[in-house]
């Protein structure tokens, strides 16, 4: 299926269509997210220029190096129409660097680098540490249901505050980061610190979808 015919099928928005998620597929992993968000009545997309953004209902920012995304959505042409759709209400969720990425402000981050924003909270870029400090810890997620959640954290970022808009959904248990906020929801902005498309625990991606398809449902009443 074409950009063009995508576009056609997200802008009539009925229910009934196939609902299209788009994967921001600039940097990181990309192909992982495609996997875990596609099939049950869902088309994917890779994201790499505004039409195809224009394209999709809903968007998953991936995992990588916010600074580098930052600049090649810039080179893309991508950064203020990115901004343009999450601040109208397009379902997004970033894991990890897309979770950065989706912060109204990050610390630590370099003085070039720029977000796209959405979510009222603080973000510390590579607060758990380097790479070797990468690690893996079961929370409880809000919302999900079932069993605690395993997370795989990849030099990942914490949730220093929130505003009142926003739900803490996740938090650490235990170790020295015991109680900092791993994952977050602002109406229809989703963001984890953690990689669930490294796992094969689909949850937080069929949720997302919930999300995705209950926006749009709203939006055709």
């Amino acid at each position: 299926m074409t950009s063009t015919s995508l576009a056609a099928d997200a802008g009539a928005g009925g229910v009934d269509d196939p609902l299209v998620v788009g994967v921001l597929a600039l940097q990181g992993d990309v192909r992982e997210h495609l996997r875990a968000i596609g099939g049950d009545g869902v088309t994917t997309l890779p994201v790499r220029r505004p039409g195809e953004l224009a394209a999709v209902d809903a968007l998953v920012i991936p995992g990588g190096e916010s600074t580098t995304m930052s600049n090649l959505a810039i080179a893309f042409d991508l950064l203020d129409p990115l901004r343009e759709r999450i601040a109208a209400g397009m379902p997004t969720y970033g894991s990890c660097a897309g979770m950065i990425m989706l912060a109204d402000t990050v610390l630590d981050g370099r003085p070039d680098q720029r977000s796209f924003g959405g979510i009222d909270m603080v973000v510390r870029r590579n607060a758990f540490g380097r790479q070797v400090d990468s690690f893996e810890s079961t929370v409880e997620f809000a919302d999900i249901g079932g069993e605690p959640f395993h997370a795989v954290f990849i030099r990942a970022p914490w949730v220093e505050s929130v505003g009142p808009q926003v739900r803490v959904l996740a938090r650490v248990a235990g170790g020295p980061a015991d109680g900092r906020i791993v994952a977050v929801r602002q109406g229809n902005l989703l963001a984890t610190a953690f990689h669930p498309e490294l796992t094969g625990d689909l949850r937080v991606h069929r949720h997302f979808v919930q999300m995705a398809r209950a926006a749009r449902a709203a939006r055709t009443h």
